[in-house]
């Protein structure tokens, strides 16, 4: 029963991984690309309203994926934060930066409205790119001691390797073409800003693509040193995620004639990365140049706490998807003019 736990944990934080990479991640397109698409001040509130409403709320999956890491898997949680710890203290930082330039700016800040742009683009823009920089570090594996330990806390400069700064550009390119969509969906229809918006979609889309390419045979030939063991059912699984993004990103091209179906499609790319990450490595938890790997089998809590995690998140999931049902059905369609008051 316990092994059936540490399984259905690792998935459900992929899963929370997932959710919060879709709905954050169109949060930081639109902030990454704020300074560039918005030409007026009308334009620059029309995005600020696109996200006002959600952005809080979607970072919850970004928490609740922490919290449940710490209650499941506190090993690999504490080796995690301890030898990342540099670098997640920047994302939390930048995160931080997202938000308080975003209020501020939106209740104009007396004199200070090119500042809090500024700081809104690198709030939005740092984390895009360093979520997947992590991402690329764990599948390529950190220096661990015997016992699972980081060695060191490792400099943030010693993260930028060229996997990882491959699977940084990647994210951050995928929540550029999500941002992009999800403007298309939000700005006024036949507007300057939707044109925009629709003629960045297919570049940033294509670019994506062509990352994916370069990632995977970086993938091949710096992680693995040659090709995947298909034996492995793992393998054969995060094929068919590799080859569902792959669609849903062609998919996404080819709709881009309907801004909603199209914005659906990116997401579900940006869906379905995460979890080829997570079947990509499956049942590591953080994988080792040096020493044992911290897996779900070594690094999870007991039978007791995973039972009573799996209890709760039974209550506490379908009440967060309901709040989201709610939030994104009152601000549904497209923003007017007297909307423009966040």
């Amino acid at each position: 029963m316990l092994e059936l736990f540490q399984i259905i944990w690792f998935w459900l934080i992929a899963l929370l991984i997932a959710g919060y990479f879709v709905l954050d991640g169109f949060d930081l397109g639109v902030g990454a690309l704020y300074n560039f698409i918005a030409k007026d001040e009308k334009e620059k509130a029309i995005l600020r309203r696109s996200i006002g409403p959600v952005w809080d709320g979607n970072e919850v999956w970004l928490i609740t994926a922490g919290g449940a890491l710490f209650a499941a898997f506190p090993f690999a949680y504490a080796t995690s934060f301890s030898g990342f710890y540099l670098a997640i203290m920047l994302v939390l930082f930048s995160l931080i930066v997202r938000a308080t330039a975003l209020e501020f700016r939106s209740h104009k800040a007396a004199g200070s409205g090119k500042l809090w742009d500024i700081l809104f683009f690198l709030g939005s823009g740092l984390p895009a790119l360093l979520f997947g920089v992590a991402a690329g570090n764990v599948l390529q594996g950190v220096p661990l001691a015997a016992n699972g330990d980081v060695i060191v806390t490792i400099p943030v400069i010693d993260l930028l390797t060229p996997f990882p700064l491959v699977c940084g550009i990647l994210g951050l390119v995928l929540f550029l073409a999500l941002g992009a969509t999800w403007i298309a969906v939000k700005a006024p229809q036949g507007s300057d800003l939707q044109a925009r918006a629709k003629k960045l979609q297919a570049p940033f889309q294509i670019t994506a693509l062509v990352v994916f390419v370069l990632a995977t045979a970086a993938m091949i030939l710096l992680v693995l040193g040659g090709l995947p063991d298909f034996s492995n059912p793992m393998m054969l699984i995060a094929t068919v995620f590799a080859l569902l993004f792959v669609v849903c990103m062609i998919v996404s091209l080819v709709l881009k004639k309907n801004d909603i179906l199209a914005f659906l499609a990116q997401a579900a790319a940006v869906l379905f990365l995460p979890f080829l990450w997570a079947a990509s490595q499956f049942p590591n938890l953080i994988n080792a140049t040096t020493g044992n790997p911290v897996t779900i089998f070594n690094g999870s809590s007991n039978e007791v706490a995973l039972l009573w995690m799996t209890g709760i998140t039974c209550i506490g999931v379908p009440l967060v998807l309901f709040y989201h049902f709610i939030i994104y059905r009152s601000f549904r369609g497209r923003i007017k003019d007297e909307d423009l008051t966040y």
